[in-house]
């Protein structure tokens, strides 16, 4: 049999991961990491400069190829996981004008509800593209550049995703997937294609229409390696670029989140809970964001803003080590004897309340302690993870397991609280890195698919995504009654906090 590797990258918010995956034995042969900055601004404003992700692509991928000593002329394929809506404007000459606002920029805030007011409301832009003009999403950075700066957004001649500009600079092509495009809000997930009449009252002239990267299937690859690419890495010429995915896609796809029935939830420095579905799924509130997936379906998926956000800045608070903090968390009580935090330090998307600040709710003389702050920091992180629950179930999501990754599943104690606040076993995948590894999974289907051999993407999931039995937590009966009672008292918090921020 001839050996097929594939390359994952995973190009997060702080970093890039790479992984080198044998398809062959579905094992990870090799893994490396490269960090990059993040340019934090008091107005809620969140970029970077592309610049960042290639140079810690071109450092986590030599070596990755260095410490495995695999010849890199046997990589057959390489597939981008990218941090979601984040906008890469480009111009004439395929020239980054200026640098990307990301994913967990709240700045354009005001924007979003311009482009939501000439659309004649809420419903009526739920009706027409399946979600809302939601905080954080691609559009309304288009017109806060547009707004804020008129002379970049003159030069502007491609929008890119991401993900869409690593693979423009593995490729030269300028193209997107369903996937991740349907995390713009100028995107119609139902009929998935672009939406002109959004992108209409972003700008009239009709420019944006031909700023748009052209739309593939999940399964065809963007192009194959441009040549400059192949002799940095000492790649061979004909090495596919596969359609990548934003990053919720490629942890579906490698968490094997292809099939009814399974839930994956994130707990990472923001919270992502989603399924699988064979057909859209719209939320007429518009809290569910009514994705596709990166395996030709859809993803309804809800997204919190803090999660391992809590948690740090409570350790950092504290001055505690990871192992410290989660030693004190073991041992605090259920419900942290009263405490409840909300932890909207960055904000919040779900419930939409991008202006919200954290609030530290029922402290009094007595659980005022170390190990109830740390707590409370996990539950309430936790409890917006049961909201986007409770959402997903109203649409008809059932979850029989919850397979967790993201830096928090590291936690055996949080791997309970999950497990006791969202009344549903916990599981994690055994290889932690799902982005990744999704994007090297997506690889070999687009490599299986150009070669013609129809080897289906749940065959290479089902071959490939292990779980970890170790770290399998089943609900506590006691505990799920007493959250239950304490995410009631949540909810009221948020119903009458929120007319507040």
């Amino acid at each position: 049999m001839t050996t097929l590797l594939t390359l994952g990258i995973d190009s997060g918010t702080q970093g890039s991961k790479v992984v080198i995956f044998d398809w062959n034995s579905c094992q990870i042969l090799s893994e490396a990491y490269a960090s990059h900055e993040l340019s934090t601004y008091p107005d809620g404003g969140m970029e970077q400069d592309p610049s960042w992700w290639i140079e810690s692509c071109q450092k986590a991928i030599k070596a990755v190829l260095q410490q495995s000593a695999i010849d890199p002329k046997k990589i057959k394929a390489i597939g981008i996981s990218g941090q979601q809506h984040g906008f890469v404007p480009l111009d004439k000459e395929g020239t980054v004008i200026r640098p990307a606002k990301l994913w967990c920029d709240t700045a354009t805030s005001t924007q979003c509800e311009t482009i939501t007011e000439r659309m004649g409301g809420i419903e009526r832009v739920i009706n027409s593209i399946g979600n809302s003009v939601a905080v954080g999403f691609t559009a309304s950075k288009i017109l806060w550049l547009k707004e804020m700066e008129p002379e970049n957004y003159q030069k502007l001649d491609m929008m890119l995703l991401p993900h869409d500009y690593l693979n423009f600079w593995l490729s030269g092509e300028k193209k997107t997937e369903y996937g991740d495009a349907s995390g713009t809000a100028y995107f119609d997930v139902k009929n998935r294609c672009w939406s002109k009449e959004i992108l209409a009252k972003i700008d009239e002239s009709g420019k944006l229409n031909n700023c748009l990267p052209e739309l593939i299937k999940s399964e065809e690859p963007v192009g194959t390696i441009r040549k400059e690419i192949a002799e940095e890495f000492g790649f061979s010429s004909g090495v596919i670029v596969s359609s990548g995915s934003g990053d919720n896609m490629m942890a579906a796809i490698g968490t094997g989140n292809v099939a009814d029935g399974v839930v994956t939830a994130s707990l990472g420095t923001s919270g992502t809970i989603y399924a699988n579905s064979a057909s859209p799924i719209i939320d007429p509130q518009g809290e569910l964001a009514g994705f596709c997936s990166g395996s030709g379906s859809w993803l309804p998926l809800v997204c919190t803003m803090n999660v391992t956000v809590s948690t740090e800045l409570t350790r950092l608070l504290l001055g505690l080590s990871i192992q410290e903090l989660n030693n004190l968390v073991e041992k605090a009580p259920v419900g942290s004897e009263g405490i409840i935090l909300l932890p909207y330090f960055n904000g919040e998307r779900t419930p939409a309340l991008p202006q919200a600040k954290a609030t530290l709710f029922g402290i009094n003389s007595i659980n005022y302690t170390q190990g109830n702050l740390a707590r409370s920091a996990m539950e309430g992180a936790t409890f917006g993870l049961k909201y986007g629950m409770k959402v997903l179930q109203k649409q008809g999501i059932k979850a029989e397991e919850i397979r967790l990754v993201g830096g928090g599943s590291k936690s055996a104690i949080w791997r309970q609280i999950v497990a006791d606040i969202l009344d549903c076993p916990v599981i994690c995948p055994i290889v932690e890195e799902a982005g990744a590894l999704g994007a090297a999974l997506q690889a070999v289907w687009c490599y299986e698919q150009e070669k013609g051999s129809g080897t289906s993407l749940k065959e290479i999931t089902g071959a490939s995504v292990q779980l970890d039995s170790q770290k399998r937590a089943e609900p506590i009966t006691k505990n799920v009654s007493s959250y239950s009672s304490i995410f009631d008292q949540y909810l009221k918090l948020n119903s009458v906090l929120k007319d507040t921020y």
